[in-house]
């Protein structure tokens, strides 16, 4: 059966899967094909040029044959609808926060029985909230828990959702961060949680040095775990503020990662202080459509202008839609 699809070397294949998975055009009813160098991605669709910018440069767009297989049940098929759901490890978070206990018990009967990795079904009764992003949950299905093993790109992270934040959905946007970080280069992630930055980056990066921050000693505490579960060498996990923890590695940072959207600009003065000249600061912003980066950049420039400094802007990016007209944004700023 011929399909078009992604044609990616092995070695770059999950990724570039992942990447699929975000824009929604990977064609999960059909089995990825294989030789013994490539793999064979199937589409939903033809993907746009534009989708295709931020992906290897080794992928090409062609056909293959694709082996035909029975179809195996979905969740539509049961309801008669798409339900919106995100998957953290085990653990499958119902997404619409208006849904009534009868509608969100069809959809977790419908995805145990289609989805044989969920064990359990969660639906938020709270947003986001407090200072350490935490949301309150309701086990609709499943055993009863929050606590979850979540596997990205030859990590594992161990969380409970309902005591420190994580979201699979900045996969892609961590192995991008990898991408700049060199052999040798002191990291400071200033809002670590449970450690998708930091371990990816001790795991694949051989750094001189990573130091992983959070306020939030739940989320530390997975964390310090994470570091023994994932064997990651050169980390160091510290439970307390960045601005005070700032002072005490003053000038060390080739890397500053400030995955805080919502509040990382209160933050901006003790990251540069941490970062060496010539070091670049990745500062995570959420912004409306008509100043996507104009203001974001600015606050930087402030921040490095009152220490005496300059700053080059190396990249600019829209991470993903966050929600009507307001996107989360990633700034690439090297401090001078």
């Amino acid at each position: 059966m011929k399909r078009q699809c992604i044609k990616v070397p092995k070695k770059k294949g999950e990724p570039v899967r992942r990447m699929l998975l975000e824009l929604e055009i990977l064609d999960n009813s059909i089995k990825i094909g294989t030789d013994e160098i490539f793999l064979y991605l199937p589409l939903t669709r033809e993907p746009a040029p534009s989708e295709l910018e931020s992906f290897p440069e080794e992928i090409n767009h062609t056909e293959f044959d694709f082996e035909l297989q029975e179809r195996k049940p979905v969740p539509e098929d049961l309801l008669g609808f798409s339900p919106s759901y995100e998957v953290i490890g085990d653990i499958a978070l119902l997404e619409d926060p208006d849904l009534d206990n009868e509608k969100a018990s069809r959809i977790a009967d419908a995805l145990l029985q289609t989805k044989p990795n969920i064990k359990t079904i969660l639906k938020p009764l709270t947003p986001v909230i407090g200072e350490f992003r935490v949301r309150e949950f309701e086990v609709v299905a499943g055993e009863p828990r929050t606590e979850t093993i979540h596997r990205e790109y030859g990590c594992r992270y161990k969380v409970d959702l309902a005591r420190a934040y994580f979201t699979p959905r900045l996969s892609t946007e961590r192995s991008r961060i990898l991408a700049w970080i060199k052999e040798g280069d002191t990291v400071v992630d200033m809002f670590a949680g449970v450690g998708p930055y930091s371990i990816l980056i001790a795991k694949n990066k051989k750094p001189s040095k990573v130091l992983a921050i959070d306020k939030n000693p739940d989320a530390v505490h997975y964390l310090r775990e994470n570091i023994i579960l994932n064997s990651a060498k050169n980390i160091e996990a510290i439970e307390g503020d960045a601005r005070k923890e700032a002072k005490k590695f003053a000038g060390t940072a080739d890397h500053v990662i400030m995955n805080l959207p919502h509040n990382a600009f209160e933050f901006l003065d003790p990251a540069v202080l941490l970062t060496k000249p010539g070091g670049i600061i990745h500062y995570y912003g959420i912004t409306h459509e008509n100043d996507l980066f104009e203001s974001s950049v600015e606050l930087i420039s402030t921040a490095a202008e009152k220490a005496g400094r300059k700053i080059e802007i190396l990249e600019k990016r829209v991470v993903r839609s966050y929600a009507p007209h307001q996107y989360n944004i990633c700034i690439e700023a090297r401090i001078i």
